[in-house]
């Protein structure tokens, strides 16, 4: 038996087929046959489309905000800068020739 090699469905045909399944129009396995696809590839499909549909509509601005804020950033920078300034002096000052590279 040989196997056929795996295909990268675009995610314009992946939109239709979960539309078809949601729908319901036709049951699963015939949607499956129709578009040459295993039944729980669309219905994985149709869950994530469900699952994404509030972004369409702009929820997805809120997770954008869940990220560290631009000021807690630069804090950040500021903090490492001083790390790395007090280290190279600290690097300097070890007598050796391996520091010293």
């Amino acid at each position: 038996m040989t196997r056929r090699p795996r295909r990268n469905h675009s995610p314009v045909f992946k939109a239709k087929v979960a539309l078809e399944a949601i729908k319901g129009e036709e049951p699963l396995i015939v949607i499956a046959e129709r578009f040459d696809v295993h039944p729980n590839q669309i219905t994985k499909w149709k869950r994530q489309l469900l699952e994404g549909a509030a972004a369409v509509f702009g929820e997805s601005e809120q997770g954008k905000e869940d990220g560290p804020s631009v000021a807690e950033l630069h804090a950040k920078i500021g903090e490492l800068t001083m790390e790395n300034d007090f280290l190279s002096g600290a690097l300097g000052r070890i007598s050796g020739r391996s520091a010293k590279r």
